[in-house]
């Protein structure tokens, strides 16, 4: 089953300021064959100093000095010494928590199908090599690194990209000349699953009309039509759609003018399927109409999808 890529809607970017005494790092991970090295590459056509599979333990201290004037394009991968999930967290956290740190996460997605294409004509050999086969070695490392896909505050599918196309899309996100932009990422979660890591802002919206209880619309999700015309259907949901939207209206500049260069917006609700989709889906198209550049997250549908994809892949479906 193929996955659908994370939606990502650009309009013209919203101007921010980089404080000067700021030092800018975009972290880049991603499985083994998702394109690192040709993002890495990019980044440094866009004027980053690219360090490739420096221990992690030693990435705090690149920052302990003044900013060396142009940004930071880390790679890091199952290959980097001392590479664990849970150090590249810690890291993660250590960084987005020091004020004169601007830290953003870059994932490379792509569908294990197509890793193993990918592998085939390089006749590289997997880092993971204690696996039996190239296919459960391409399945271990997609799952070891499920965690850190869900912090990833920019997350590009390659699966259908050329590296030119590859390459356009760091440029859209990424380029230093373009810094007057702030990322917003909205998010859709289940609270029964807990709130995601990062966000800046969250909204409760299981006091809505839930689908859940509609046989006809249990099994589908909040991206179709039919269900969002019920939520739509409870009298609260346009006042809260019209005062959220507000808000972010009013607050999304005031995060341009303190220097950040993402914001992460989350919508939860009971189940994650029905009513934080819809709203995340429509308060992102409201955001990208208005001018900001804007990703979508729907957490517990990637989840799904991805269950979905390796019982393909393992003849179970």
């Amino acid at each position: 089953m193929k996955k659908e890529p994370t939606l990502a809607m650009t309009a013209s970017p919203a101007k921010q300021k980089v404080p000067d005494m700021q030092h800018r790092i975009v972290l880049v991970t991603g499985p083994s064959g998702a394109g690192r090295a040709t993002a890495i590459r990019a980044l440094e056509d866009l004027g980053y100093e690219p360090i490739d599979n420096l221990p992690l333990s030693l990435v705090p201290r690149l920052f302990d000095g003044p900013p060396i004037g142009r940004p930071v394009a880390l790679g890091i991968d199952v290959r980097n010494r001392d590479f664990s999930v849970a150090g590249l967290i810690w890291l993660i956290d250590d960084l987005t928590r020091r004020p004169e740190i601007s830290a953003e996460l870059l994932f490379l997605d792509c569908q294990p199908a197509e890793l193993l294409r990918r592998y085939g004509e390089t006749r590289r050999r997997h880092p993971i090599v204690a696996a039996p086969t190239p296919e459960e070695a391409v399945e271990s490392e997609i799952g070891l690194l499920a965690p850190i896909r869900d912090r990833a505050d920019i997350l590009i599918d390659t699966t259908d990209l050329s590296p030119h196309d590859l390459k356009a899309e760091i440029a859209r996100w990424l380029d230093p000349g373009t810094t007057e932009r702030l990322a917003v990422s909205v998010h859709s979660f289940s609270y029964k699953r807990g709130v995601p890591r990062g966000l800046d802002l969250m909204f409760d919206c299981r006091f809505l009309r839930n689908p859940h209880w509609d046989t006809a619309l249990r099994t589908l999700d909040g991206r179709d039509a039919s269900v969002a015309a019920h939520v739509e259907s409870d009298p609260l949901y346009p006042t809260f759609f019209e005062k959220t939207r507000d808000l972010l209206l009013f607050l999304l500049p005031a995060q341009v003018d303190e220097g950040k260069s993402h914001v992460a917006i989350g919508f939860g609700c009971t189940g994650g399927q029905h009513r934080s989709v819809m709203m995340a889906e429509n308060m992102a198209k409201t955001l990208a109409a208005a001018g900001w550049q804007v990703s979508i997250r729907h957490r517990e549908l990637e989840r799904r999808m991805s269950g979905a994809s390796r019982n393909v892949q393992g003849g179970e479906a």
